[in-house]
């Protein structure tokens, strides 16, 4: 048996992850007979039909399928090759100001990936002083939280944000359940610097007319603060689909509703346009990117 061409290969693949010709010659920029040609001819070179008729379409064999999911781990290993190799290339100092609360329930839950990609990157990480700083010129990198105001600089915006309570399933249990709004006003509330994120949430909860006052909870000025607070049961606080998303990924925190509010503030990528254009740079926030796309994959919408 001769060795298969990557062209061949490939078709297969797209076929398979696409399930149809159609979309994979549009995949590979190849025509539909360019593409049948193809499969037609690993068949003949492996000796087993890949692909039936099914209707007006194919589907793949049962060998087909088995053939095809060799070969789509082949690939992914020859591209994960290719991306180490480049890598090599991107090395020195590299400088990130980053939040902490991005950096407590985030970053440094996934840096170590980062480092293992790019061994040759001589990463620090840094606080600002206040979350929407980016004044400090030996950053090469910003995370910055606010509005994404900040002219004359390169600006991206990482997670649309919505925010929305969560709270400790321990503190759930010794409370006794939490099924309605109403329910709320037998849990303390943890507050971010005022009570407003609190009072815009129950208004979209059509419950606007809730004392807030009356509540006996804590007012912080951090939310890495804040949601440590509410993991360890103290109260339930208003979290976010970032900060939040592995803890109730992993279960240390739940959603109790559904009901979440559109954030006019979020996280972003912000840098000068001279040091936007370093490797160095440009390897973090494509790898930022990708593990934050990665990262809601996994994290738990549902309520309780």
């Amino acid at each position: 048996m001769r060795i298969p061409s990557m062209t061949a290969l490939r078709a297969l693949d797209a076929i398979a992850r696409l399930g149809s010709v159609s979309a994979a010659a549009d995949e590979l920029s190849l025509t539909r007979s360019a593409i049948s040609h193809q499969i037609g001819s690993l068949e003949d070179n492996l000796g087993f039909s890949l692909t039936e008729r099914q209707g007006r379409g194919i589907a793949l064999t049962f060998a087909g399928e088995r053939y095809a999911r060799e070969i789509h781990r082949i690939l992914a290993s020859l591209e994960e090759a290719g991306r180490a190799v480049d890598n090599l290339g991107v090395a020195g100092r590299l400088t990130v100001s980053c939040n902490p609360g991005f950096a407590s329930y985030w970053l440094c839950q996934h840096i170590g990936d980062f480092v293992r990609q790019y061994p040759q990157v001589q990463l620090q990480l840094i606080s600002p002083r206040t979350p929407d700083d980016v004044s400090d010129s030996q950053a090469d990198l910003f995370i910055a939280y606010g509005i994404g105001d900040w002219p004359d600089l390169q600006v991206e915006q990482l997670v649309p944000l919505r925010y929305f309570p969560v709270c400790s399933p321990r503190l759930i249990n010794a409370l006794g359940g939490l099924k309605s709004v109403q329910d709320l006003n037998k849990f303390p509330l943890l507050h971010m610097s005022d009570h407003s994120d609190w009072r815009v949430w129950l208004n979209a909860a059509k419950a606007g007319h809730m004392d807030l006052e009356q509540h006996c909870g804590v007012i912080f000025t951090d939310a890495n603060c804040a949601q440590a607070a509410c993991m360890a049961g103290q109260g339930v606080a208003m979290g976010d689909n970032l900060i939040s998303g592995d803890a109730l990924a992993q279960g240390l925190l739940v959603r109790p509703f559904d009901i979440a509010v559109d954030s006019l503030r979020g996280y972003f990528l912000v840098s000068t346009p001279e040091k936007n254009q370093r490797p160095t740079v440009e390897a973090f926030s494509h790898w930022l990117k990708n593990q934050l796309k990665a990262s809601t994959q996994r994290w738990c919408k549902a309520p309780i």
